[in-house]
């Protein structure tokens, strides 16, 4: 098995819990946790020119992680897709692309098929709506991308903004290909970072791609950096040649 660290981060356009805008908080929080592939949230301005708000350069060189190069952006100055970013750090990126999602308010996902240690991996990284049925049709769209893949494990992290396991869990569309919404299903609060009770952050493997030591990085930076904590977790990958399940 493979054992690598993955994280989920809601950075909050980097503004605090204190309302301060400080970025280079943001990337010490991303340090801390010392993770091999994060998907990050709210990394650009959802207005005007959709500007990111970290700096790349200053990232890589305090984290070692590298941002997915995406074709598709929002505006010439965003890091991301509709906020979000997927950073790796040693890892080959097959393919990448920015997906557009379904539903009322603005929302989008990365797809990228990667290899890491010489291992295939899909990374999915998202952040959905606020509404309950958005957040169904998203999941159907996330459902028929995991289907369309070549076999490889399949890893989906981001703010799902759900709360829920069972049958009132918006993620149902997920519980044939995902370990997503089940009773027993791995969840953390994250939300709100200062005294955190609800489990809007995830990260969600498939049988191939097993989540374990699943937590919140809590520390005192961290809740202050932004209004979610992030959450990480090994992922445990077998070790094989070619990406066929």
């Amino acid at each position: 098995m493979s054992d690598l660290i993955v994280s989920s981060y809601n950075i909050h356009k980097a503004v605090g819990t204190d309302m301060r805008r400080d970025p280079a908080r943001t990337v010490q929080v991303i340090g801390e946790i010392g993770a091999d592939i994060v998907a990050l949230q709210e990394v650009d301005r959802r207005f005007g020119d959709r500007r990111g708000v970290l700096d790349p350069d200053m990232l890589h060189a305090a984290t070692g992680l590298t941002p997915v190069a995406l074709t598709d952006r929002l505006g010439a100055r965003a890091h991301g897709w509709h906020g979000n970013l997927l950073l790796l750090r040693g890892a080959e990126v097959e393919e990448a692309r920015a997906v557009t999602l379904p539903g009322l308010e603005p929302r989008g996902a990365i797809v990228a098929d990667i290899r890491i240690n010489g291992q295939p991996l899909r990374v999915i990284a998202a952040h959905l709506g606020l509404l309950h049925q958005s957040r169904l049709l998203q999941a159907r769209f996330l459902s028929k991308a995991i289907e369309e893949g070549d076999g490889r494990p399949t890893l989906v992290m981001g703010d799902f903004n759900e709360w829920r396991l069972g049958a009132g869990c918006s993620l149902m569309p997920l519980r044939r290909e995902l370990r997503a919404v089940k009773r027993s299903a791995q969840t953390i609060a994250s939300f709100p970072a200062q005294m955190p009770v609800l489990p809007l952050d995830r990260i969600i493997g498939c049988r191939r791609a097993e989540i374990a030591d699943l937590r919140a990085h809590d520390s005192i930076l961290a809740r202050k950096a932004s209004d979610h904590l992030p959450i990480r977790a090994a992922l445990n990958l077998p070790r094989v040649q070619s990406a066929v399940m």
